[in-house]
């Protein structure tokens, strides 16, 4: 299903955004953009404690974010989390207060989901090129960095650094001077060397600074005229001439610039730090700046999955060839799972069930992974992959439900026990358990026909007695499941039918 407007929301680490944009032939153009200055970062104690004061912010700029998104659909929503709420112990505790008091989901991002979608924003809002970028973007809590070909990134990282964290550690109090100033330079350096070799060994033609951060230091070089010859964008020297100045001031109070906007100013020295370590380590002389970042890349992302260019799909593509998944069996079980799940459901064409079709085939798909590390509790393995590895396109929150299906495939379900009983995934475990048993023999024989539905308390299988005859270990495997649904108090019944009844 396609929607006219699309709607954005960025829980970043300095500001929480909203962006609204209407899409037309394929195209999204900004309507409607709110901005709230949270300092979510700066709430983040020493023990990685999200404090009430900074919840409170931002609960209070969720609710306004809400008020404005009243009547939108919720597939047509999409709100991130980024570094603050990553690192945070209290996250999931606070995740709940702030879906409630936005009125949609609400998905912590991995670094290098964050860094995707900020090229994917960045590149968007940029001319058309084919030569390689290397977009740079400084949030408040991690600092992304990017090398990409057209819409295609080819390098991603996330690094723990920002202008909020940098500023509220190397310069708590707001004094400047040059030791405090070069000590955050020098660790923001280290920082940046981990990965300085492979992306200076990859190249790049054009430095792209997105967001916040670069623009407003673009404002302030341009509008001060620190750039030399007056160029646009930000220059080396423009930023060298820019640090010296704000020694000088010693104060980000007494720093008096053009171009500094209010909400801005109190970041500007952990970003200034940052910005002076990226081109020193990377080599750069001039950077350009882009508008559109993670809020713009989130937009096209949504609009990609509303005509099936979702990047899931992809990324489980590829983790199938990587893990040298049986495509064959994988096939087979998805096939049989989605037919096991159409059974239970009635149908499963409605966009209300589309969520979980998608989240069945692709543990059908990945079910197996795990094997190409150790065959033995191969299922542990692969949603420990699934947990932990980058998945574009993947929230957090995606990972851990394919990897907690993919987990509870086989062996027991006492691990999965504390689901609540109503949970929608309980049908999801038992169509992909039933799936792969039916299909254990791996030979491509169609399974017999069936019919499953839900019971009381449980779920009923009839079988054609015929089949399960001529089948014994599959018989052995299926009255081993009854026990294992037993001992979680869920009742599985095992009915053996005549052929001629199942199939009339």
């Amino acid at each position: 299903m396609a929607y006219e407007l699309i709607a954005a929301v960025d829980m970043g680490s300095n500001s929480f955004r909203l962006q609204i944009g209407r899409v037309l032939d394929n195209q999204i153009y900004p309507l409607d953009s709110l901005k709230d200055p949270v300092r979510l970062a700066s709430g983040l104690s020493a023990g990685k404690m999200l404090d009430t004061p900074s919840q409170m912010r931002a609960l209070d700029a969720l609710s306004r974010f809400g008020e404005r998104l009243r009547g939108f659909a919720p597939e047509a929503v999409r709100a991130v989390a980024t570094n603050t709420l990553r690192v945070a112990k209290n996250a999931l505790e606070f995740l709940p207060l702030a879906e409630k008091a936005l009125g949609f989901p609400i998905e912590i991002i991995a670094g290098r989901e964050e860094a995707r979608l900020i090229y994917l924003g960045a590149v968007h809002s940029l001319p058309a090129a084919q030569h390689k970028r290397l977009v740079v973007d400084i949030g408040g809590g991690s600092t992304e960095f990017i090398i990409g070909r057209r819409i295609e990134p080819q390098l991603l990282e996330s690094l723990y650094m920002g202008c909020v964290s940098y500023t509220l550690r190397f310069f708590p109090d707001g004094r400047i001077d040059k030791k405090r100033m070069r000590d955050a330079e020098v660790a923001a350096a280290k920082e940046i060397q981990a990965i300085a070799h492979d992306y200076r060994r990859h190249g790049w033609r054009e430095a792209v600074g997105s967001s916040g951060t670069a623009r407003a230091i673009a404002d302030v070089l341009e509008l001060s005229q620190l750039n030399p010859g007056g160029v646009a964008g930000l220059t080396r020297e423009g930023v060298d001439r820019l640090r010296s100045l704000m020694v000088k001031a010693g104060s980000v109070d007494e720093l008096d610039l053009p171009g500094i906007r209010s909400d801005r100013l109190p970041v500007m020295p952990g970003g200034i730090a940052i910005m002076s370590a990226v081109f020193e380590e990377l080599g750069i002389d001039r950077m350009t700046y882009a508008d559109g970042a993670l809020r713009l890349g989130v937009l096209y992302d949504l609009l990609g999955r509303f005509h099936h260019h979702d990047m899931r799909d992809a990324t489980v593509d590829q983790f199938m060839r990587r893990y040298q998944v049986e495509a064959r069996q994988a096939e087979r079980v998805e096939e049989t799972a989605l037919m096991i799940l159409e059974q239970l459901d009635g149908s499963i064409d409605g966009p209300e069930n589309e969520g979980d079709v998608q989240f069945l085939r692709w543990a059908a798909q990945l079910h197996e992974i795990g094997i190409s590390v150790a065959h033995n509790g191969y299922h542990k393995h692969g949603a420990y992959i699934l947990t932990y590895a980058d998945m574009p396109g993947f929230s957090k929150k995606d990972q851990a439900r394919l990897a907690l299906l993919v987990f509870a495939h086989r062996g027991k379900l006492e691990k999965v026990s504390a689901l609540p009983s109503g949970d929608p995934n309980w049908r999801l475990v038992f169509a992909l358990r039933l799936a792969a048993l039916l299909h254990r023999s791996r030979d491509g024989v169609p399974v017999p026909p069936f019919v499953v539905r839900a019971s009381g308390q449980g779920f009923q299988l009839d079988l054609p007695g015929e089949w399960l005859e001529v089948h014994p270990l599959s018989a052995v495997a299926l009255t081993e499941e009854v026990a294992v649904w037993q001992r979680i108090g869920v009742e599985l019944k095992i009915r053996q039918r005549s052929l001629e009844r199942l199939v009339g």
